[in-house]
């Protein structure tokens, strides 16, 4: 499922891909349900918890058909702010949560503290399952002590998404496979961004620094803890070269200062605001629906991410301990998370898969997007996914203490404070964020 951030309905479009089949119980793989293998069991309710679009209607049908015992209920949430209150509200007070509940990347690492809560898939086959995933996508629902608590479900591995137009005013390179070579790393990226600018006073080069600092700070395989959950503030230097980096970009003039999901931003992209930006597989649908005719062959993407790979975006499928199911429901999860499943779900949604196999399937490798100029998506975020490498540790108050951060530079990029201020005043909220109810 795609980042809290674009839970809008125009963001439920398009880009790329998702998943296959694999079994679920005792890593047994196989093609489909195994029709009648519980049908003479007791009548069995699962329930699931998601949010926005996870495209499993058809899926849960078809997993009913297979499985006549067993009825399925969806809980769709409208956001993902509104998924994570009723998530936070029943596991406090000890019961109401779903057979099974689905976490977002950006958010599941506050719950990686909290693994009691949930089950140890393990002891359902996922030790046996781990092969089907990207491993970095395996490690982010998995404690220190190896414990693994979500199924993987699509991923949001990122490139660059470009004007072709603008490119060529500004005397860039306009063909994707030679922009590609342009942003070997970030400083590179800034580098092209102010010889832009300098051609092109009235267009800027990326649409906002916070998103820019989502895309960077994410590839950092320490940004806000150590190891050890322990808060690491002004103490990580490779933070505060990110922050100057894009706060000197603001001050140059690179940032288009639009707030993402905002109707400006909304906006913008049927005008010449900006010229380039990092972009998660699914945010290609973002920009077709926002720029419309006015896009169609001016937006391309080029397989290429500075300083190698980057993901936004994602989720997990989880079994709480509350579920009185724990068995059936991790055979469910799992059954969905496989790779013929998420190859279903990315032809409905265009969510991009997260396990290996669905990258030999040749809808997903010959996927193009023709309003892209006929970029072969497919083929780029299946290279993009397999170029992240990094294993970011995120600790238990990572979303919060991010929050602080982009408010910061949104304060910047609006004029409203230095970035000298801003930072000193992002390491003081920040410090307050980490501290706040830890462990709750």
């Amino acid at each position: 499922m795609r980042p809290s951030a674009r839970c809008r309905p125009a963001a439920v479009a398009l880009a790329c891909s998702l998943t296959l089949l694999v079994a679920a119980c005792g890593g047994n793989d196989q093609t489909s349900p195994a029709a009648g293998d519980a049908a003479d069991g007791p009548r069995v309710e699962l329930t699931i918890a998601t949010f926005n679009e996870f495209g499993y209607a058809d899926l849960y049908r078809e997993y009913e058909a297979a499985h006549p015992n067993i009825k399925i209920t969806e809980r769709r949430a409208a956001t993902v702010d509104e998924h994570i209150k009723n998530l936070e509200t029943n596991l406090a007070s000890g019961s109401g949560m779903a057979d099974i509940e689905a976490m977002e990347v950006s958010w599941i690492y506050k719950y990686l503290a909290k693994a009691d809560k949930f089950v140890d898939l393990r002891q359902h086959g996922a030790d046996d399952l781990r092969s089907r995933w990207l491993d970095w996508k395996m490690s982010g629902a998995t404690t220190s002590e190896g414990k693994i608590i979500g199924y993987g479900t699509d991923i949001g591995p990122e490139a660059i998404c470009y004007r072709r137009d603008l490119f060529a005013k500004a005397g860039l390179p306009t063909d994707r496979a030679e922009v590609a070579k342009l942003f070997p790393d970030w400083s590179s990226y800034f580098s092209y961004g102010r010889r832009f600018k300098a051609k092109m006073p009235n267009s800027a080069w990326y649409d906002s620094a916070v998103l820019t600092w989502e895309a960077m700070r994410n590839q950092l395989i320490q940004a806000y803890y150590s190891n050890q959950d322990r808060y690491l503030g002004d103490e990580n230097e490779l933070l505060k070269k990110t922050w100057d980096q894009i706060v000197a970009g603001t001050e140059d003039g690179l940032s288009a200062k639009l707030p993402a999901w905002s109707e400006a931003w909304n906006k913008a992209f049927r005008t010449d605001a900006f010229a380039t930006m990092a972009c998660p597989g699914w945010l290609l649908g973002v920009i077709q629906d926002n720029a419309g005719a006015f896009g169609k062959g001016k937006w391309d993407v080029a397989d290429v991410f500075p300083g190698g790979g980057g993901n936004w975006g994602g989720s997990y499928l989880t079994v709480p301990t509350q579920s009185s199911q724990p068995a059936e429901a991790a055979k469910l999860a799992a059954w969905l998370t496989a790779p013929e499943q998420q190859v279903k779900v990315f032809q409905k949604v265009g969510s991009f898969p997260s396990t290996v196999d669905a990258y030999d399937n040749e809808q997903v490798k010959k996927q193009v997007n023709a309003y892209f100029n006929n970029a072969p998506v497919g083929e780029i975020f299946i290279n993009r996914a397999n170029n992240v490498i990094l294993k970011q540790h995120k600790g238990p108050r990572d979303g919060e203490i991010n929050t602080v951060f982009s408010d910061a530079l949104t304060r910047v990029d609006e004029g409203k404070q230095s970035p000298s201020a801003a930072w000193k005043q992002a390491l003081r909220d920040a410090e307050k964020a980490a501290n706040t109810r830890r462990g709750n």
